[in-house]
């Protein structure tokens, strides 16, 4: 009777097909050379061209986003990151907001507005937030084709090493996307900047109030800049707001309810201009600033003791 027998390697077991799953499961770093070395050292015979055929199988070796997430945890006293948001003005135009924001205190250090984001404006704005002596080890930013080649060349020659998030994956720089949303809802949902200087002075405000005053809950109830706790200094103090300096735009047109609205704010000596061209003109030197309603406890003031 003729014997016969299948070609090629003989088929792994389903103990050393269990043993590879482990392996890659538990140690999601390790590839197959290191796991087919851990075999051998285990008795087990088998193939390093085996254990890669099998690791293929395993659909998830470890959670990335996990990963990622560890990662910026353990060494978010030293990253720091940036990005770009745009904004529109009255006039239609488009303004781009560039800002640096480190994760540890959740600190601005560098805010600035443009018309026009080149590599070269980039790179000025970095020298700028970051001196020769920096405090932080990574930058995070994304795959924005205005960060290139000659801005990953400046961070690298800082010091610094710059961490591109994946396509797609703005929740990789959640710290900057949560101040950008925090400063659309609080502040530029409800103003149209007038120009670029306005929306400059506009948001420069607003960072201070975001690092004196504002609570955040992911520092411990706490501001950037460690606001004090203000005790009750008698039993007869009462607590009252004040409003930050909130720089306030407003919207020109023909309509009698809009140039009612304009003569709340625009102080008396000002005129109200007849066409939106003329208001960047007219308005330009002039701060608006929001009143405080009643004395009550809003957004954009801090509460004290009288």
């Amino acid at each position: 009777m003729a014997i016969t027998s299948t070609p090629g390697r003989p088929k792994a077991t389903a103990e050393i097909r269990a043993l590879i799953r482990r392996l890659a499961e538990e140690n999601p770093t390790w590839g197959a050379p290191r796991i087919h070395g851990e075999l051998q050292k285990l008795g087990v015979a088998v193939f390093e061209r085996t254990v890669a055929r099998y690791l293929q199988r395993v659909q998830r070796r470890g959670d990335p986003g996990k990963s990622w997430l560890t990662f910026l945890t353990n060494h978010r006293e030293v990253i720091a990151a940036f990005d770009f948001f745009t904004v529109p003005t009255l006039t239609f135009q488009v303004l781009y907001c560039f800002f640096v924001i480190e994760h540890g205190r959740r600190k601005i250090w560098h805010f600035n507005v443009t018309r026009h984001p080149t590599a070269e404006w980039v790179v000025q704005q970095l020298r700028e937030a970051f001196p020769e002596a920096c405090p932080y080890n990574y930058v995070i930013l994304d795959r924005d084709a205005k960060f290139d080649a000659e801005v990953v060349a400046f961070l690298q020659g800082t010091g610094l090493k710059p961490k591109r998030t994946s396509i797609r994956s703005p929740w990789q720089n959640g710290i900057a996307e949560r101040w950008v949303g925090s400063c659309r809802r609080e502040l530029l949902d409800h103003v149209i900047p007038l120009n670029e200087q306005h929306l400059r002075r506009l948001v420069r405000d607003y960072v201070r109030y975001y690092q004196e005053d504002r609570i955040h809950d992911a520092l411990g109830k706490d501001t950037p800049n460690l606001r004090p706790v203000e005790r009750k200094p008698s039993a007869e103090a009462t607590v009252i707001s004040s409003a930050r300096a909130w720089v306030v735009s407003i919207i020109a047109t023909h309509g009698a309810k809009q140039r009612r609205r304009f003569a709340r704010v625009v102080p008396a000596h000002a005129r109200l201009p007849s066409s939106a061209a003329a208001v960047e003109a007219a308005c330009a030197g002039l701060q608006f600033q929001a009143r405080p309603s009643g004395g009550s406890i809003r957004q954009g003031a801090a509460a004290s003791f009288r």
